[in-house]
């Protein structure tokens, strides 16, 4: 890729991180799809050839015709808004005056319903974690608070001492664009918290000294760590799902909906900027019972 998109792709990344306060990963997807755009446009051009300022909605036609049956509707969606998102930022530098995305449609997607767990599933994961060794009560402690608070698996490993009130009942979620949000912590999940706390290994240096899980070098835990436990878990427990933590996520909104929770207090717990991504668990909950009717009705 030529210099000069390269300083572009910088300056839009820091316009993501900065301006649009995203996540590092969003902005890392993001600037990856635009870069990838960018490389099929100079493939066969001359050095600093494609003029971005210039570009016609028929260039982002062609590309994603080609990649047609290639990648996932889903990906070709996330990828149409990120350079939506991309030729949005040129308009806003002065650098053009329209968005050559406008005239794309982005791939029609059926609703997306996530893997949940049922309670029994759930108990049977956490309650099969070894707490004979810290590792064991630290991994208990993270799936007490994925699935009792419902948070994000960038939120457990970012959580803060400072920021778990136990006998209040609340912790305090910086999560996406930093929006802060308060979540209530029930008994098991306070317990288990309170039990990692008492033999938490010193960290590496103070500047981990308020980060709650570490791992055995006393740094922070990174995605991958976590999902790899949570996938040895459920393996251990003998559940057959692909899981995840976000799975975690996806049974705290369901349960709750399940049981009677109002919809905008799930969305407040959950962090969801719109009403809409959290209406997904009332979907996932209609497609359960309707797939017991179905099984157990004897015309089904």
């Amino acid at each position: 890729m030529a210099g000069q998109m390269e300083k572009i792709l910088k300056a839009y990344r820091y316009y993501l991180r900065i301006e649009r306060k995203m996540s590092p990963n969003t902005v890392a997807s993001y600037s990856s799809d635009v870069a990838a755009f960018v490389s099929a446009l100079e493939e066969g051009s001359a050095p600093d050839a494609v003029d971005l300022r210039s570009l016609e909605s028929s260039a982002v036609v062609s590309y994603f015709s080609e990649r047609a049956g290639k990648v996932s509707k889903r990906s070709q969606a996330r990828q149409l808004s990120a350079l939506r998102s991309f030729f949005d930022w040129m308009i806003l530098e002065g650098e053009r005056k329209e968005n050559p995305c406008d005239i794309v449609d982005a791939p029609k997607l059926g609703r997306y319903l996530p893997e949940v767990l049922s309670v029994e599933e759930v108990t049977a994961i956490i309650e099969g974690v070894d707490t004979r060794t810290w590792q064991g009560v630290r991994d208990r402690a993270i799936l007490e608070i994925l699935y009792g608070c419902g948070l994000r698996v960038s939120e457990v490993c970012a959580l803060k001492i400072s920021n778990v009130y136990e006998t209040e009942g609340f912790v305090r979620i910086v999560g996406k664009g930093d929006k802060e949000r308060m979540v209530p912590i029930g008994g098991a999940a306070v317990e288990a918290y309170g039990q990692w706390l008492a033999m938490r290994p010193d960290a590496f240096s103070p500047a981990y000294d308020d980060v709650v899980f570490l791992n055995r070098f006393g740094k922070p835990l990174s995605r991958v760590s976590v999902f790899n436990m949570v996938k040895k878990a459920a393996l251990l427990a003998g559940v057959d799902k692909e899981i995840s933590p976000h799975t975690f996520r996806h049974s705290f909104a369901t349960h709750l909906i399940e049981n009677g929770a109002d919809l905008r207090v799930v969305q407040e717990m959950l962090g969801h900027e719109s009403i809409l991504t959290t209406e997904i668990y009332t979907h996932v909950d209609t497609a359960t019972w309707q797939k017991a009717v179905l099984e157990h009705h004897p015309r089904g």
